[in-house]
């Protein structure tokens, strides 16, 4: 039921979207795009998918032996699940599918895929907060939104290298947290202390992991760079290192499908001051396709894991 909730404010945000700029503006701006920067910013999903996934393959430890092409294929099925599951719980199920192919053990599993997660989402703030503290024509909204991202980082940088700080900060989350929220925090709280210990005994792999997650994340930015150029518009660099990872981060918030419609909404208002709505809209599209070819290319090996789907329902 919620996700059809989700679903269906999707679809109202993108029909209020095309309403307001007129649906035909928006096949121009696709007719008239740029074919070789369209071209090559759609296939950079494909390396970016490679690099997720030998990401995956290093912070497993050696004994599990999950090599790349399991690996990729771990990424590509919890892409799937991403498109239909809230709040990216695609991930989630990546531990478990683990776990049911004997690589890791379940708690083991899930403190990798959050650790995992949290990379993503710290090196995504941290080209966030670079950005926005390099962007030229900041108001009001832009310093407090500029504030919130350093705060969002110092406080998950904390977490990931202070035992003493995660321990206070779950138990206040505890307190506040209604008792549905208290069982997952409990689980949560249990697997970040697992992985505290397991990450920070190999201070090497932990910079090996950290340095691949910043790279990664400036790779995902520059696509998106691309993507604009791909429209024939422009933005500077430096500004779309902030407002890139502003609209990913409203497409996280679990009230649309996947992101679709509040990512789109961010996108057009954002990126005013560079290009026209329409222009917006099409690039709001193009972040889509970021989610749904690796979707795509994961259906295939869906199958083979549904039974662990099952089991965890």
């Amino acid at each position: 039921m919620k996700r059809l909730i989700s679903l269906a404010v999707s679809l109202l945000i993108l029909a209020a979207i095309y309403w307001k700029i007129d649906f035909s503006g928006l096949i121009k701006v696709f007719e008239n795009c740029d074919r070789l920067w369209m071209s090559v910013s759609l296939a950079m999903v494909f390396p970016l998918i490679a690099i997720t996934s030998w990401r995956l393959q290093q912070l497993a430890p050696p004994t599990t032996r999950l090599d790349f092409p399991e690996a990729n294929r771990l990424i590509l099925a919890s892409s799937v699940l991403n498109m239909v599951l809230p709040s990216k719980m695609g991930d989630i199920a990546k531990a478990y599918f683990m776990r049911d192919r004997g690589h890791l053990s379940g708690s083991l599993a899930l403190s990798l895929v959050v650790f995992e997660k949290a990379c993503d989402l710290l090196s995504l703030l941290l080209w966030c907060a670079f950005g926005l503290l390099l962007y030229p024509e900041k108001d009001v909204l832009f310093w407090l939104m500029t504030a919130g991202v350093a705060g969002g980082l110092i406080a998950g940088v904390l977490l990931l290298s202070s035992r003493r700080f995660a321990k206070v900060f779950f138990a206040a989350g505890a307190r506040v947290a209604p008792k549905k929220v208290q069982l997952k925090l409990d689980k949560l709280r249990f697997s970040w202390g697992e992985m505290h210990q397991y990450f920070w005994s190999d201070r090497r792999q932990l910079a090996k992991i950290t340095l691949t997650s910043i790279f990664l994340w400036f790779c995902h930015l520059l696509q998106i760079w691309f993507f604009i150029l791909a429209l024939n518009a422009w933005t500077p660099f430096l500004a779309n290192l902030a407002l890139s990872p502003l609209a990913i981060l409203a497409g996280l918030l679990p009230l649309t499908f996947a992101g679709v419609g509040t990512r789109d909404a961010a996108l057009i208002v954002f990126y005013q001051p560079y290009f026209n709505e329409a222009t917006g809209a099409a690039l709001g599209l193009l972040c889509t396709s970021r989610y749904l070819i690796p979707a795509i290319a994961g259906l295939p090996f869906l199958q083979k894991y549904l039974a662990t789907i099952r089991s965890w329902k």
